[in-house]
Parts: C-alpha cells; sequence; structure tokens
C-alpha cells in the first residue's frame, strides 16, 4: 500500500474541506446578517443559512475523520479497522481514505446505530 498516495491525498482533501466549512460558515452568518427586514424574505435567509449551517456541520464532521486518518498515518495503523486491526480492503481505501472501519465492522457499526434510533 502507498501510504504516501494516501497521506497526500489526505492533506489535500483536509486543505479543500477546511476551506470549504469556513466558507459555508461565513455564507450562513452572511444569510442573517443580510436578511431583509420583511418577516418573509427573513423567513427564506434563515432557511439558507440553516443550510449553510448544515452544510459546513457535514464537511466538518468528514474533515476531523481526515484528521484521524493522518494520525493514523503517523501511528502506523492507517489501514488496518479500528474493531480488529485486520487490514481495510484497498478498494474500499481508495473510496474513503479517511474509513477507519473494514466494511464488515462499518455495517455491524451502521445496523446497532439504526436500532438506537
Amino acid at each position: 500500500m502507498d501510504i504516501q498516495r494516501f497521506k497526500q491525498r489526505l492533506l489535500e482533501l483536509e486543505a479543500e474541506l477546511s476551506a470549504r466549512t469556513e466558507r459555508e460558515k461565513q455564507l450562513g452568518r452572511e444569510q442573517t446578517r443580510d436578511s431583509a427586514r420583511d418577516i418573509g424574505d427573513s423567513g427564506v435567509a434563515d432557511e439558507a443559512a440553516s443550510e449553510d449551517f448544515a452544510e459546513a456541520e457535514l464537511n466538518s464532521t468528514v474533515l476531523q475523520q481526515v484528521r484521524d486518518a493522518l494520525r493514523r498515518i503517523d501511528k502506523h495503523t492507517f489501514g488496518k479497522c479500528l474493531v480488529d486491526g485486520a487490514p481495510i480492503d484497498a478498494k474500499r481505501l481508495e473510496a474513503l481514505p479517511w474509513t477507519p472501519y473494514c466494511f464488515n465492522h462499518q455495517k455491524l457499526l451502521e445496523a446497532t446505530a439504526r436500532e438506537w434510533r
């Protein structure tokens, strides 16, 4: 596995997500600050701001996962499932280089999360 290639890709993702998160937060703040005085316009501005903040939150979540993956590279645990230490399939890492779990454990975690909802 070419760890350096994954590291470079993760560093690029980190920069992109960081910039995108800040941009979305700024847009959300501008939406509320620049909203019109009319109550209808204010509602539209609030909805747009809510969407911007939701997008920023999603980007922030993935950004944290990317940073966690970079730490795993530094600890020499990248590409190993956090649950059992087994190798994560290369195709899975290509698709989601920040993933901390093999496919089977990811599915188990998702199933458990659905049960708690």
